[in-house]
C-alpha cells in the first residue's frame, strides 16, 4: 500500500512519491535554544520521529535533518539577562533538548546543524536573491521583497493584499512593503556578528532553514515538516526565498502537526499553564507521555489534560501487564523482536497496522489496533493455555512479536515489563502498578455488587500508598499523589 500524506501546500492528501525512488530527504524545523522545551515541542518532535521510523520500516533510505536555531533575538536577550555568552546559553539548552528527547525515546536525526555553522551559506543565498531582484539593501540591513515573488502566500493560502504584519514581523519604515522580511540585520552593540558585503551583522531567522535544508538535501527535496504555528510566516518565507534564490520546488510535501493546549487553554506562561517536558516527566512515565502525544491524529489539536493522560497510562499498564503475563507463559523476550516466527509484513495484523500508518500517519488508529490485539491476547490467557499446547504458545509468541514490532514503529514498548513497572511506580515507594490495577479491578467488582464497604476499603488502602483514584465515564484512572 502506498504512503499518503496530507500536503499543506495543496490542501489535500496525496500519494507520497519520493524524488529519488527508495530515498527520502526530510527537513524539520527544530527548536530555538533559549529555554527548556515544552510539551508542544515534544509533540512535533515525536510526530516526526514516528514518521521517520515508519518510512524506514517501509524500506526507504531516509536522510533526516533537524536544525537548532542558536542565534536569535530571544537567545541574545536571555543571554544578556543571565550574563552569559550566547553560544554558552545555546549549548546549555541543546544539551537539555537531548536529555528531554532521549527520555521520550526520540531518535537522533541524521544531521543536526546549527544556524551559526552556516552563516557563509546564508550570505551566498542573500547575494543570489539580490542578483535576481528578490531582495534590496537598506543601510546595513537586507530585506526580501514579497512583491517581487508572485507566488508569495500560496503555501499558507493567503493573499498579499489581505495580509497584515504578524507577531514575528516588525513594522519597519525601512521596508518597501510591510510584509517584507529581514535577510540580514546590521550589527548592534553587544550582539553576535559576522562580516558581510553589507557590513557586520547576523542573518534573519527565516533564512537559516532554507540554507541548511538546501545544503544537506539539495534545492528540491521531499518533505518539510514542523508545527502548524510555523506555517506563516516562517515556512512561507522559507519557501519564497529558497525558490527565489535557486528555482525548483524547494519541498514537495509540507507536513504540519497541530497545536497543543493545556486543560483546554492555549499554553502560556502568563496563564500559569506553561508545561515543560521536564515538569511533565516528573509526573508521568516517558512512554505514557509519548502515547498521549500519539493518541490523536497528528494534524488535529490535542488537549493536555490530566484525566486523558492518566486514562492512557492505565491503557499502557494493561499492555505491559499482558507482556508480563506472557513472560510467565512463553518466557522473557529479547531486546530485539523474536525473528523467524512470523513474516510481519505479510501478516494480517501488521498489514492493518501498516495500512493505518500509511494513511497519513494515523497513529490513533494504529494504537487502537495494538490495544485490540492485547485484549485478544488477554482473552486467550484468561481461558488458560496448557503447558503442552505448543500451537497456542507459538501463536502467543507471534502475537507478542506483532505488538512489539508495532511498538518499535511508534517508539513504545521499548522496556521490559519489570523496567516499566519499576519506573512507573517508583521503587522508593514500593508501588507495583500491576497490583494497583488488580486492586482497581477488585474495587470495580465490589461496586458492581454494591459492596460499598469493600470498595471504600480498597480506595483507602490505595490512598495509604499515595495513590489517588479518579472515576470517570471511561472507567477509573489513578495517579501518584505528588
Amino acid at each position: 500500500m502506498p504512503i499518503k500524506l496530507y500536503n499543506t501546500a495543496t490542501r489535500k492528501k496525496e500519494t507520497f512519491r519520493p524524488l529519488v525512488e527508495g530515498r527520502v530527504g526530510i527537513y524539520v524545523c527544530g527548536v530555538t535554544v533559549y529555554d527548556l522545551c515544552h510539551i508542544g515541542h515534544a509533540r512535533s518532535t515525536v510526530v516526526f520521529d514516528v514518521l521517520v521510523r515508519h518510512l524506514r520500516m517501509k524500506g526507504l533510505d531516509v536522510t533526516y535533518v533537524r536544525n537548532f536555531t542558536d542565534v536569535d533575538d530571544k537567545i541574545i536577550k536571555r543571554a544578556q539577562e543571565q550574563g552569559k555568552e550566547t553560544d554558552s546559553l545555546a549549548q546549555e539548552y541543546i544539551d537539555a533538548f537531548y536529555e528531554d528527547m532521549d527520555r521520550l525515546g526520540v531518535l537522533r536525526a541524521d544531521v543536526e546543524p546549527r544556524a551559526t555553522e552556516h552563516v557563509e551559506g546564508m550570505i551566498e543565498m542573500i547575494t543570489r536573491l539580490l542578483d535576481r531582484g528578490h531582495a534590496y539593501v537598506t543601510g546595513e540591513d537586507v530585506f526580501f521583497s514579497v512583491e517581487g515573488f508572485k507566488d508569495y502566500g500560496s503555501l499558507s493560502g493567503r493573499k498579499l493584499e489581505d495580509m497584515q504584519a504578524g507577531k514575528r514581523i516588525a513594522v519597519d519604515e525601512k521596508k518597501r512593503h510591510p510584509m517584507d522580511f529581514v535577510l540580514w540585520k546590521g550589527a548592534r552593540p553587544g550582539e553576535p556578528q559576522w562580516p558581510s558585503p553589507w557590513g557586520p551583522g547576523r542573518p534573519g531567522w527565516h533564512l537559516e532553514c532554507s540554507v541548511m535544508s538546501n545544503h544537506y538535501l539539495g534545492h528540491s527535496f521531499d518533505i518539510h515538516g514542523g508545527g502548524k504555528d510555523l506555517l506563516f510566516p516562517h515556512h512561507e518565507n522559507e519557501r519564497a526565498q529558497s525558490i527565489g534564490a535557486n528555482g525548483g520546488t524547494f519541498a514537495n510535501y509540507w507536513v504540519h502537526n497541530g497545536f497543543v493546549t493545556v486543560e483546554s487553554e492555549k499554553m502560556s506562561k502568563s496563564l500559569g499553564n506553561f508545561l515543560t517536558i521536564r515538569d511533565a516527566l516528573k509526573r508521568y512515565h516517558p512512554e505514557v507521555l509519548r502515547l498521549f502525544l500519539l493518541s490523536k491524529h497528528y494534524r488535529s489539536p490535542i488537549d493536555f489534560s490530566k484525566k486523558d493522560v492518566l486514562g492512557l497510562q492505565s491503557g499502557l499498564v494493561r499492555i505491559y501487564r499482558a507482556l508480563q503475563r506472557l513472560e510467565g507463559l512463553i518466557g522473557p523476550y529479547p531486546r530485539e523482536t523474536e525473528k523467524g516466527l512470523v513474516d510481519l509484513l505479510d501478516d494480517a495484523f501488521m498489514e492493518q497496522f501498516v495500512g493505518m500508518m500509511d494513511d497519513d500517519l494515523n497513529t490513533a488508529g494504529a494504537i487502537g489496533l495494538v490495544f485490540e490485539k492485547v485484549r485478544e491476547i488477554n482473552r486467550i490467557m484468561d481461558a488458560g493455555v496448557p503447558p503442552a499446547d505448543e500451537t497456542a504458545r507459538h501463536s502467543l509468541m507471534n502475537d507478542r512479536s506483532r505488538i512489539l514490532q508495532a511498538g518499535r514503529v511508534l517508539g513504545l514498548l521499548q522496556e521490559t515489563p519489570t523496567e516499566f513497572f519499576e519506573q512507573l511506580g517508583g521503587v522508593q515507594k514500593g508501588i507495583d502498578p500491576a497490583e494497583i490495577e488488580e486492586m482497581i479491578e477488585a474495587r470495580a467488582v465490589a461496586r458492581a455488587n454494591k459492596d460499598w464497604a469493600k470498595a471504600d476499603e480498597i480506595r483507602d488502602r490505595l490512598k495509604g500508598l499515595g495513590i489517588v483514584l479518579e472515576d470517570g465515564p471511561r472507567g477509573t484512572t489513578w495517579r501518584l499523589d505528588v
